[in-house]
């Protein structure tokens, strides 16, 4: 007689993530270009920016080389904008998963977030390995805190996704506010310039963006001469736990709602 195993709530829940985000690895890499191009993708985004960079400032920026200047301000705004396009889509792409009483739509934007982790993740140990092959120094004087940085730009992106897809599940016509929110983004979050580069009285003006605030502490983390000035560590983590507890208190009110609609 085959033996009834019974599992606890959290191991279900952890099954069912692991299952969306299996489900989510083979829809996305289902083709032969699949999970080169996701690799591919960013690092020739990196390097063509670097390239245009460098032919204005030289091989230095702020005292880092330009390549990984590009480099911190490419990934962090490329895990944004990769991770709030799946969790704004999460709800309504896994719909048919919901009718199964253990899915939930917060398994959903868990698995999709880690998997758009986990695709950042390779992409920065390939730029680790081209660095090397080319011969410079990896530097990050302060790993940890570079790390905690990366964290926290990643629960800001789910935040704000699940906001989204709350948002999408009762009005379709978010989803263009969603593409008008976005475009900007990579121009005003410090990918290509630095916060010393701009006059000092146009600094209100972009300070309000919690991104440029991990931009350039993460810069800072890794070439402590880089000296980020106008950004602050308190901001950018209370925005952190402030989009965090919204997301969270707007999922917990109206989830069953959202999935049957």
């Amino acid at each position: 007689m085959a033996e009834i195993r019974k599992r606890s709530r959290i191991q279900i829940w952890q099954d069912v993530i692991f299952a969306i985000f299996l489900r989510e690895i083979k829809s996305k890499f289902n083709d032969k270009v699949g999970i080169s191009w996701a690799i591919i993708n960013p690092l020739v985004f990196v390097f063509v920016l670097s390239f245009m960079r460098s032919q204005l400032s030289g091989p230095i920026t702020h005292t880092m080389p330009t390549f990984i200047f590009m480099v911190y301000g490419m990934l962090l705004i490329q895990l944004f904008l990769s991770t709030f396009s799946s969790a704004s889509n999460c709800i309504k792409r896994n719909k048919a998963l919901f009718a199964f009483r253990q899915v939930q739509p917060i398994s959903a934007l868990i698995a999709n977030g880690l998997f758009e982790l986990l695709v950042k993740a390779i992409v920065i140990l390939v730029i680790l390995l081209l660095i090397y092959l080319m011969g410079d120094e990896v530097k990050i004087y302060n790993p940890l805190l570079v790390l905690f940085y990366i964290v926290q730009v990643w629960f800001i992106s789910m935040s704000l996704g699940l906001l989204f897809a709350i948002g999408k599940a009762y009005i379709d016509e978010i989803a263009k506010l969603e593409s008008l929110l976005l475009r900007p983004m990579f121009f005003i979050s410090g990918v290509f310039f630095s916060l010393q580069d701009i006059p000092e009285e146009f600094w209100p003006y972009l300070a309000w963006n919690p991104f440029l605030h991990a931009i350039e502490l993460s810069r800072d983390a890794a070439y402590p001469n880089f000296n980020a000035i106008g950004v602050s560590d308190g901001f950018l983590l209370l925005n952190t736990l402030a989009f965090t507890f919204i997301a969270l208190a707007c999922y917990r009110v109206c989830w069953k709602q959202v999935i049957s609609r």
